[in-house]
């Protein structure tokens, strides 16, 4: 018999103070037998910090024509492809093509993650950003996580707060460019 996705519960509290947005909301999120607490983690600051009208998940690690988090407009056309972890070139290619923009978030080594892109063909390699998050931070917030989550938010300055689980994190989110 095989085993179904966990659901995780994610009360929302937004304060992008760089962005200017500011948000309550509820996040379901399934976690897949084969998806780590880090990406799951890593998934779900991508969109908090990506937040805006049209987010959505993609429909899940078995998909490859979606990527982890997406944003379409009102005619359902993706305008952002927001990839987790590690995806390889072609798939940020494509998705490049396919949308407005294009960004990683990744909770594993960025030198280690731009390294399998290096001479590959990636769409618009020059406006890609890579974020990643200090050592530690994510790692720290897993261990945090229930099943049902209170989470705030606030970025600042770059500077990330979070709280969850009644423990305050920070971390610096960093931006990584191809070019």
């Amino acid at each position: 018999m095989a085993i179904g996705s966990t659901i995780h519960v994610f009360t929302v509290q937004l304060a992008d103070i760089d962005r200017g947005v500011y948000e309550d909301f509820t996040l379901r999120v399934a976690r897949h037998p084969s998806e780590t607490d880090a990406y799951m983690m890593t998934r779900v600051l991508a969109y908090c910090l990506e937040y805006e009208e049209g987010i959505e998940f993609g429909t899940g690690v078995s998909t490859t024509d979606e990527p982890a988090v997406l944003v379409r407009d009102l005619t359902g056309s993706i305008t952002a492809w927001i990839e987790v972890g590690a995806p390889d070139a072609a798939r940020l290619h494509a998705g490049s093509k396919l949308a407005g923009r294009a960004a990683v978030y990744t909770h594993r080594d960025p030198e280690f993650v731009m390294a399998a892109w290096t001479g590959k063909t990636i769409h618009r390699a020059d406006a890609l950003v890579l974020r990643s998050f200090d050592a530690g931070f994510i790692e720290a917030a897993v261990a945090l996580l229930a099943r049902r989550n209170a989470l705030s938010l606030s970025l600042t300055e770059g500077e990330l707060y979070l709280e969850l689980g009644g423990t305050t994190l920070s971390s610096q989110v960093h931006e990584h460019r191809l070019a």
